[in-house]
């Protein structure tokens, strides 16, 4: 900061350019696991019947004898949070310097 400053940067140019490159692998790394959180705070509201692939898992997979139904259904959860630790961990080192 106080080299840019040096150099003549305005504070909004300080803002952009030191602090949000320094900071943007960090807000992208809590952003994604903010996401997977969600993902699975909502399979598990599911499971108590909000809807969503957690009810599938639970109501229709369990509860009904269809373990098929109940496998799928959290391998496609699954899959949701590893595309999505994927995507996250795809931006971080792109925005990494």
């Amino acid at each position: 900061m106080e080299a840019a400053n040096a150099m003549g940067s305005s504070p909004w140019e300080i803002l952009f350019h030191v602090y949000l490159k320094e900071g943007l692998p960090a807000i992208i790394r809590a952003s994604a696991v903010s996401m997977i959180s969600l993902i699975g705070l909502t399979a598990m509201a599911g499971a108590i019947g909000a809807g969503g692939l957690g009810n599938l898992a639970i109501a229709i997979g369990y509860n009904g004898f269809q373990n098929d139904v109940a496998v799928v259904s959290t391998l496609i959860i699954l899959l949701l949070v590893f595309i999505t630790q994927w995507i996250g961990d795809l931006l971080i080192r792109r925005v990494t310097h």
